[in-house]
């Protein structure tokens, strides 16, 4: 399934502006899953961005997101603690809530997922969490930073260094991750709650897993990734992820266990334009067998999951300009390596219009930009120039047309 990604942005915990990637569908979205990423991580580390697309592919619109201080993430990462990481990710579901795409998955990858299952009580629209490699407390980060600890303790913070990144740790960040406790949260869960582990990971052991899998009741699964590291730097290992993580949501999720219902492709000749229902204008453009998106910017209250309908009719307008310049420099036999449009749509007085016959208030008025690449004579140039006025878009443009409309039975 085709997929779009989406780049948004939301205050987090601490009201720094969090940096996100929404990744959705290009059809009907189906369900929609939150994701954190892990430790000293971001929402593009192999992990976060491969299941999240793979999810997306499957139907399952994913927001992953950057917490405070890390990425692209605005704030300070030596002010953050796990308290900070749990208030980030309500504060995404809150995101997502307000754009009608309540996360129903929580999904969490090494401190991550013990973030989501620390999260999950404050995030009431979700029915299931899944973990992948996630430490039973988070106190286990420790051991990544243990060479520091004795100078955090004595000093109050200390640089260390974290996959090749230098990091600044407090003590308050160490007597963050200390004083939480996840088992009366693992246990008291209420959702259904899927445990990924590779039982030959030298990060976070295994054990790890048996903890959190015993404390936590039913229903619960648990899934061996036996081969994968701990960051799934395999391709393969994260979608596997992804394919058994939508198949068991299916279950849980009441959008995701509903029967797929199957769509009629439009008649021949036609194309489709159908609202998705997954944001306030978000469109869905079936043109036979070619599936595209369009919405609204942000700015005036869509999701800019897609360009807008003047953008598509710039685009159509620029498309066939540059067809037609080329078939009509490979019939002449011109040497025309390239041909690129830009177009900008806006609305002018008609005063502005030297060309327009009647007045009225405002036109619209599409300023096209030609740029024609290869060793071209003055004259070819030039007569490209007319050419580009002779396309059918163009034309079609600067006729007077008809619409019809009619109400289907």
């Amino acid at each position: 399934m085709a997929i779009t990604s989406e780049q948004v942005s939301f205050p987090g915990s601490s009201g720094a502006n969090l940096a996100a990637r929404f990744e959705r569908p290009v059809g009907a979205i189906r369900a929609t899953a939150l994701f954190a990423h892990c430790f000293t991580c971001s929402k593009d580390s192999h992990a976060a961005s491969r299941i999240s697309r793979a999810l997306a592919g499957l139907g399952v619109a994913t927001l992953r997101f950057d917490f405070t201080g890390l990425g692209g993430s605005e704030g300070d990462f030596a002010n953050t603690g796990f308290s900070s990481n749990v208030g980030d990710l309500v504060a995404a579901a809150e995101f997502l809530k307000g754009r009608g795409q309540a996360a129903r998955l929580l999904v969490g990858h090494s401190l991550g997922g013990a973030a989501v299952l620390a999260a999950a009580p404050r995030i009431p629209e979700a029915t299931a969490v899944a973990t992948i490699g996630a430490p039973a407390e988070p106190a286990h980060v420790r051991h990544l930073i243990a060479g520091a600890v004795p100078e955090v303790e004595s000093k109050g913070s200390a640089e260390v260094a974290i996959g090749g990144r230098r990091f600044r740790i407090t003590k308050g960040f160490l007597d963050d991750i200390g004083g939480h406790r996840l088992t009366d949260a693992i246990s008291g869960l209420k959702r259904a709650l899927l445990v990924f582990h590779s039982p030959t990971d030298d990060t976070v052991g295994i054990d790890n897993a048996t903890k959190i899998f015993v404390a936590a009741k039913h229903p619960k699964s648990f899934v061996s990734l036996a081969g994968a590291d701990h960051l799934l730097t395999r391709p393969e290992d994260a979608g596997y992820v992804a394919s058994v993580l939508a198949a068991w949501a299916a279950r849980y999720v009441p959008e995701l266990s509903a029967p797929a219902v199957a769509e009629e492709a439009p008649p021949e000749g036609w194309i489709e334009v159908r609202e998705t229902r997954s944001g306030r204008f978000a469109q869905r453009i079936r043109v036979g067998r070619h599936l595209l998106s369009a919405d609204e910017p942000a700015s005036v209250g869509g999701g800019d999951t897609g360009p807008g309908p003047y953008d598509l009719l710039s685009a159509a307008l620029g498309a066939c300009t540059s067809m037609t310049m080329r078939m009509y420099a490979e019939r002449k036999g011109w040497p025309l390596e390239r041909a690129t449009v830009r177009l900008r749509h806006e609305k002018v007085h008609a005063a502005d219009c030297a060309d327009c016959e009647t007045k009225p208030q405002k036109i619209d008025r599409i300023e096209r930009s030609i740029c024609l690449e290869g060793p071209l004579d003055d004259e070819q140039r030039r007569r490209l120039l007319e050419i580009a006025d002779k396309c059918p878009v163009h034309q079609t443009l600067h006729r007077e047309n008809e619409i019809v409309s009619r109400l289907e039975e």
